[in-house]
């Protein structure tokens, strides 16, 4: 495959350890009991532990209540994301749609102006105080809309390519690093990512992808989440993506975590 940005140079070591088992569970995974026509819970579950990743510190169990009563404050996040992944649940992935999605989950903090467009500013990224001194420049303001172009570009090669069910994961966690490393938006870019990853299993591996509890995964391994992102570098003119694999790896975990 001819592709710009995302790169394959990791497939081989990522296929030969591949975990057993995965294919198996994710085949297995089904939706939950507590699911509704009006409320689903892997969707909830998938936006509130993208939050807490954010810092948010709404919790599955109080969200739910939530969803029931409409008895709780401070959920206005979590409810924008849950609507970002309803969008992306009816609708295929495009560059359009990708900005759609950040429009959605976006509304709570950050002004209209910038929702679903390209920043124009220099971002250096933090990680919460909690996991350690990481900070990270992103991709200049500059030279980003060349960088998404590729990325998105890249995106549509693998859609129309015929992957193999661990080509999928390899591709998926790969567009959920490269998204994070650009940072196309002035904010809500993690939330982005995690859905964009998840977002793309669904279109190659069909519905099943939902269930997923990756973002649940990542925020319960915040520490080795983000140190594997300063393992690729920390300026994004100096990335080594020879060094993601760690991260590239956490992706499968979760399909068995869910067992």
């Amino acid at each position: 495959m001819n592709l710009q940005l995302i790169s394959d140079k990791l497939l081989d070591p990522y296929l030969r350890d591949f975990p057993g088992g995965v294919f198996a569970a994710f085949s297995r995974l089904r939706n939950s009991e507590i699911s509704t026509e009006e409320f689903d819970f892997h969707t909830a579950s998938s936006s509130v532990y993208s939050c807490r990743i954010e810092g948010e510190d709404t919790d599955l169990k109080s969200y739910m209540q939530y969803r029931k009563s409409g008895k709780l404050d401070n959920v206005s996040k979590v409810d924008d994301l849950y609507s970002a992944y309803e969008f992306a649940q009816e609708n295929r992935i495009s560059a359009r749609n990708i900005s759609e999605v950040h429009i959605l989950l976006s509304k709570s903090f950050l002004e209209e102006q910038w929702r679903g467009k390209l920043r124009i500013q220099s971002v250096e990224v933090s990680a919460p105080d909690e996991i350690g001194n990481l900070k990270y420049t992103t991709a200049s303001p500059f030279g980003l809309e060349k960088e998404v172009r590729k990325l998105y570009a890249d995106i549509k090669t693998l859609l129309d390519a015929h992957l193999s069910f661990e080509e999928v994961f390899y591709y998926a966690s790969f567009i959920h690093l490269s998204f994070l490393k650009i940072h196309p938006w002035l904010d809500g870019n993690g939330r982005t990512a995690r859905l964009l990853e998840k977002w793309f299993i669904a279109e190659k591996l069909g519905e099943k992808a939902w269930f997923l509890e990756s973002e649940k995964m990542y925020f319960e391994h915040q520490k080795a989440y983000y140190q594997t992102l300063k393992d690729v570098g920390l300026e994004y003119e100096n990335l080594n993506y020879d060094n993601a694999l760690p991260f590239l790896e956490i992706l499968p975990q979760s399909v068995l975590a869910g067992i």
